[in-house]
């Protein structure tokens, strides 16, 4: 079967994202057993590398599920809400809108606090809704990726904190991108994955919980068997996977996890993303008719939320991407379906502008160049 079709594109879309050569490389390292000695030399560096990046202490676990980071959310939802708690679901985007569905399909006591797209989580309103619904636990997004707005994570989980209520944080397209200070978050559980600013291929939900998690799962019932983080835990306790893992992947990010805390640094690769962040910033204001959708201090260091000029619409951006592909490049039209609701409205559409991962301030310069005349046509 000939691959000679496969069209070989830089990736500026908000996921999957950029994989240098080296990593894709590393996918020809040997196969291992999951349950072997040989395990430990791959899944012992990376968890401990996953925690500094988070700058998570020993109060914190660290469990990799196979599939996506919805895959790791979706166990914080099963395992940590009783049949008889409430969850409140704090939305800002698609994201947290799916946090919410996958509450409401696991037959939990769901409520929703819903704000406009291009908003970040106002305090007052969220202190109203707690009050409100009285919910064990509270999920919400940190870095929103279909509006590019960042929450402020140790003020939500504050306040959520301040009404009892545990915080299930979901940082899927922020984490390895931007400092997250686990320790004094005032989280529960992080949940994030491998193909956004980890610059990995998809395959691995990762959770961080804390110990009261742990201990709060331990007394509710249905967890359901790869959604139980305690039943995760025994394995994760051991540097393993609780099923069977893609090998590939995890001798990826190996070297990917360790490359980043011994050879870039993780400060520098945080200051490499606050750089992009500034420069895509730069580059919005100098379209005439063009703006950043989230408000000044919530814009995300990974990606950015554009709104296009009035009359521009969904199809003109779609042949922007074709003209972009034909450049060796995979431009991002927007969230489809956000997209398509802001059109139906008579709305401003938004194009997304991905700075995340391994992409460098060079390469994502030289992309800007070439897509700006493709903006203004």
């Amino acid at each position: 079967m000939s691959t000679q079709e496969f069209a070989e594109l830089q990736l500026f879309i908000t996921g999957p994202t950029f994989i240098r050569p080296e990593i894709r490389e590393a996918g020809l390292l040997p196969e291992f057993g999951h349950r072997d000695t040989e395990n430990n030399k791959r899944f012992a560096p990376i968890m401990a590398g996953l925690k500094q990046l988070a700058g998570a202490g020993e109060n914190w676990h660290v469990i990799l599920f196979n599939g996506s980071g919805s895959s790791a959310m979706e166990a914080t939802v099963r395992s940590l809400v009783a049949d008889d708690e409430t969850v409140l679901n704090v939305s800002v985007g698609a994201f947290g809108d799916l946090y919410h569905k996958m509450a409401v399909v696991n037959g939990k006591k769901a409520a929703q606090l819903k704000f406009a797209p291009g908003e970040a989580i106002d305090l007052a309103k969220l202190e109203a809704a707690l009050v409100e619904h009285k919910p064990a636990c509270v999920t919400f997004t940190h870095n929103e990726t279909s509006t590019g707005v960042t929450n402020d994570m140790k003020a939500v989980c504050a306040l959520v904190r301040k009404h009892g209520a545990l915080p299930l944080v979901d940082g899927v397209s922020i984490f390895g991108g931007a400092a997250i200070d686990l320790d004094n978050s005032g989280a529960c559980t992080y949940a994030t994955s491998t193909q956004k600013s980890l610059a990995l291929p998809a395959g691995f939900g990762i959770l961080f919980a804390n110990a009261e998690a742990i201990e709060k799962a331990k007394n509710v019932k249905n967890k359901g068997f790869a959604t139980d983080i305690v039943a995760q835990l025994g394995r994760a306790s051991k540097n393993q996977t609780l099923t069977t893992p893609n090998t590939t992947l995890a001798n990826q990010m190996y070297v990917q996890v360790t490359g980043i805390v011994n050879q870039e640094g993780i400060e520098n690769r945080f200051a490499r993303h606050l750089k992009m962040q500034a420069m895509t910033h730069e580059f919005v204001k100098s379209l005439p008719g063009f703006e950043m959708l989230a408000p000044e201090g919530h814009r995300s260091p990974t990606v950015t939320a554009v709104r296009v000029p009035a009359g521009m619409t969904v199809a003109q951006l779609k042949k922007v991407k074709e003209a972009m592909r034909a450049k060796g490049y995979l431009f991002d039209p927007g969230y489809g379906k956000l997209n398509t609701d802001l059109e139906e409205k008579g709305e401003r559409v938004l194009l997304r502008l991905g700075h995340m991962g391994d992409v460098t301030p060079d390469m994502l310069a030289k992309y800007l160049e070439a897509l700006k005349p493709e903006l203004l046509k």
